[in-house]
């Protein structure tokens, strides 16, 4: 009997780098991981982890029974006493339940976290898009102020510009406040119900529920539609129009390049005033890296106090596809290769001395020839060979060979020695 791993997911694994996926490749998950902890420790971000299963009807509040995740993509399941869960989906609902529970709107405000873990969603397998995927992710709660708009994009482009994503555009939009939709939304459902009949029916049945998400449909007929329907920046409040100009003017003063969008309104039912998506030609038609927005009304309508919130989420592997072109440096510092089965013990103790001072090495451990263990070397990426024989052993010294240039020195003065040589 053989298995294989189920539809829609894939395994992270040590292998032939120029044949896998970058999302399959364990040192670019590392990189990427390393890069974004510590953005969020420079942006003063806390961590957070919650289950990978909740009960379903927090999704269902917080995403829209409409929504597409809860009608068609939810893992949703029973346990042994009956009671409906669901693997999580997506972070926010999480988060913000945690929010709650916690009670950590007693802190001082704005609370700021983020999370890298797996999300599920039973849905079409594209490039870059699986059933079981992982995202990092970030939320602000307690602060409606637009700076924090502002912070929150600006840490969003600065994990995929680390990473490697070039060529990235932010498409900006504002769903507007309570007054904006009361003026607006009317407009929009009149003019739906002019083409109804022209429409998909996802589109349809969010004419009375959420017309807005029309906007999200990818049906070619009811997109043509919508080319000539009204747009929200026409309604938008004082108020509104004056949070847009804020975070325009707060992009444009960080250098972000963004374009207003006000078709954008993201899959999600929470999202209030400021959304926004990351997209990156390099991805083709399915172009969005990582995107977000603010649900200013989510954690009341949880069980918490009137807070406002805003966040993203971004797939890693969007990441890791939209950066395939950023190789990263070596991830192996050193490969010991002994010349003699003598030499193996003090190899050994001067990669341990290395690797105490954040050396990384690999010793040969299949009784590899000489020069198959150079081949290891030049196999694993490692910026230099340390050499053991007979004679460096005798001579108190090591030879260090460079794997790029091919030149060799000798290097005397023990792990010390060594180590200045390799970190330079």
């Amino acid at each position: 009997m053989s298995y294989r791993r189920p539809k829609g997911t894939y395994d992270v694994y040590p292998g032939d780098a120029a044949r896998q996926e970058p999302h399959e490749r364990p040192d670019l998950w590392d990189r990427l991981y390393d890069a974004a902890r510590d953005l969020f420790r420079r942006y003063g971000y806390a961590e957070v982890r919650t289950p990978v299963f909740e009960e379903a009807e927090l999704f269902v509040r917080s995403t829209g029974e409409t929504s597409d995740i809860v009608r068609k993509e939810m893992f949703v399941f029973r346990d042994k006493a009956g009671r409906e869960l669901a693997l999580r989906p997506e972070g926010t609902a999480g988060v913000v339940r945690a929010y709650v529970e916690h009670g950590l709107y007693k802190l001082a405000q704005p609370v700021k976290m983020w999370y890298f873990g797996p999300m599920f969603r039973h849905e079409r397998q594209q490039k870059g898009r699986y059933r079981q995927h992982t995202q990092i992710g970030a939320e602000v709660l307690g602060s409606g102020d637009p700076l924090v708009d502002v912070e929150v994009v600006a840490l969003l482009y600065a994990i995929h510009r680390s990473a490697g994503v070039r060529e990235e555009v932010i498409h900006l939009n504002n769903l507007g406040d309570v007054e904006t939709r009361r003026r607006y939304v009317p407009e929009l459902r009149a003019f739906l119900e002019r083409h109804r009949s022209e429409l998909d029916p996802d589109s349809v049945a969010r004419i009375e529920t959420n017309p807005l998400r029309t906007f999200d449909s990818k049906d070619p007929n009811t997109r043509a539609v919508l080319r000539e329907a009204p747009l929200i920046g026409e309604y938008l409040s004082e108020e509104a129009a004056a949070h847009l100009r804020a975070v325009e003017e707060g992009l444009e003063a960080l250098g972000i390049p963004y374009v207003r969008d006000e078709r954008l309104v993201r899959g999600l039912d929470y999202y209030t005033s400021t959304v926004f998506e990351a997209k990156s030609p390099v991805l083709g038609a399915q172009d969005t890296v990582g995107a977000g927005g603010r649900y200013n009304q989510l954690v009341e309508e949880l069980g918490g106090p009137d807070v406002p919130g805003i966040g993203f989420g971004t797939g890693v592997e969007r990441v890791l596809l939209a950066a395939r072109a950023a190789e990263p440096e070596s991830a192996l510092d050193a490969f010991f290769v002994t010349l003699s089965p003598e030499a193996r013990l003090p190899a050994l103790q001067l990669a341990e001395a290395l690797r105490a001072e954040g050396i990384s090495c690999e010793l040969d451990y299949a009784g590899r020839s000489p020069k198959g263990q150079f081949r290891q070397a030049d196999r694993s990426g490692a910026s230099y060979a340390v050499v053991l024989g007979e004679e460096e052993l005798s001579g108190g010294f090591c030879t260090l060979r460079d794997m790029k240039s091919g030149e060799e020195r000798r290097v005397s003065g023990g792990p010390k020695g060594l180590l200045r040589a390799i970190a330079g």
